[in-house]
């Protein structure tokens, strides 16, 4: 049975993945992977009454039960059931069932998601806009979602990354062909988009979302070997702080794995 709003107790605030001092190697990786945008966060997420946050692609949760957490209501859009009902289950298991809810469907669905006009007051789209037909549709379907002056939390694949890394596996004719520019290279089954700081910020523009903040996400995180955050004490929680110290250095977002972009919907 479900508990009055009033009867529960009070939120708490999601930890930070360095407040946690994860033990497993995959732990610690993760948490290095993650900190920088939680930290980014932390501002758009802080406030005094609950916020309304919709999560698109937010699967099984990851997000949306710790932003639940900080008291705030979470609508999850996904196309997988079986993602939204790893959803259910995990936010029931942390007492926040009641500000979770799951919505079949994709960026398409939105509106009904929503809302024809309420709107909501953040957006986290994570690892969704590389594989959408039309990035500018998605990103306007998803400022349509926010209420003026509401924040999108953008969070996408960066591609010099990723041609190093094909490059340094010796596949050197499919580090070449990420090369091309996002709105050159669509979507398919084998191949995603991954877009640079200044496309992003173009795209962001015309969709009527300027950008307050652009992080690179996973500079060293992905180079890290996981023998060395096995075998070296402390490695861990030194890697979640050089990630967080290099975060707003722009001329390392060519090494980063992501990108994560604030941006706020103009009134």
């Amino acid at each position: 049975m479900s508990v009055p709003p009033s009867e529960r107790p009070a939120a708490r605030p999601a930890e930070r993945p360095s407040d946690r001092g994860p033990e497993r190697p995959s732990e610690r990786r993760g948490a290095a992977r993650t900190a920088v945008v939680w930290e980014a966060l932390r501002g758009p997420l802080a406030a005094d009454g609950p916020l309304d946050v919709l999560d698109v692609g937010g699967g099984t949760g990851g997000f949306a039960v710790r932003v639940a957490e900080l008291g705030h209501r979470v609508t999850v859009v996904d196309p997988s059931p079986d993602a939204l009902a790893m959803l259910g289950r995990r936010a029931a298991e942390r007492g926040v069932a009641e500000l979770v809810r799951g919505v079949q469907g994709d960026l398409s669905d939105l509106a009904g998601a929503v809302g024809e006009t309420r709107g909501v007051d953040v957006v986290l789209c994570h690892g969704v806009l590389e594989v959408v037909e039309d990035p500018g549709a998605a990103l306007a379907a998803l400022s349509a979602a926010l209420r003026p002056g509401g924040v999108l939390s953008l969070l996408v694949a960066q591609r010099y990354a990723a041609v190093v890394a094909r490059a340094m596996a010796g596949h050197l004719v499919a580090a070449r062909a990420l090369l091309e520019p996002a709105a050159a290279s669509p979507p398919g089954p084998q191949r995603t988009r991954r877009y640079t700081h200044a496309e992003l910020r173009e795209l962001l523009a015309d969709a009527g979302l300027p950008v307050e903040s652009v992080q690179g996400v996973r500079v060293f995180a992905d180079l890290v070997p996981g023998a060395l955050l096995d075998l070296e004490p402390g490695a861990g929680q030194a890697l979640v702080e050089l990630e967080q110290a290099v975060a707003d250095t722009e001329e390392l977002f060519p090494l980063a794995t992501q990108l994560h972009v604030l941006a706020r919907r103009t009134p």
